[in-house]
């Protein structure tokens, strides 16, 4: 089973490929907005490997912001009809909704422990 900070990893990796091609086929800066995210979320992954629950929290906002504001450049792509757009903004889209997933799991997870201890 994947681990979190596994997840986040690839998650960012996922953010800042995307958003670096992007930024390179349109020379638009807004795309570079994924690649920021992507950074404070490859950025942090080492502090959320430790377990740190602050950085989690901070880390499922991002994600969540980022799983948002993915959906009005698809709509955009989509009328536009540009193909590796939609492609670029589904994948970006998918991988945060996989992240929070599975931030979302090990917070039902840590809580169930909680009760449980």
């Amino acid at each position: 089973m994947f681990k979190l900070y596994q997840v986040n990893l690839v998650n960012a990796i996922v953010l800042v490929a995307m958003g670096l091609w992007g930024f390179l086929e349109k020379s638009a800066p807004t795309a570079l907005i994924a690649v920021f995210v992507g950074a404070i979320l490859w950025i942090y992954t080492n502090k959320l490997k430790d377990g740190n629950k602050n950085v989690a929290h901070g880390l499922v906002i991002l994600t969540l912001l980022m799983l948002l504001g993915t959906l009005m450049p698809l709509r955009r792509e989509l009328k536009m009809d540009d193909t590796l757009g939609v492609f670029r903004s589904v994948t970006m889209l998918l991988s945060c909704a996989v992240a929070m997933y599975f931030f979302i799991q090990s917070f039902r997870e840590a809580r169930q422990n909680r009760i449980n201890n």
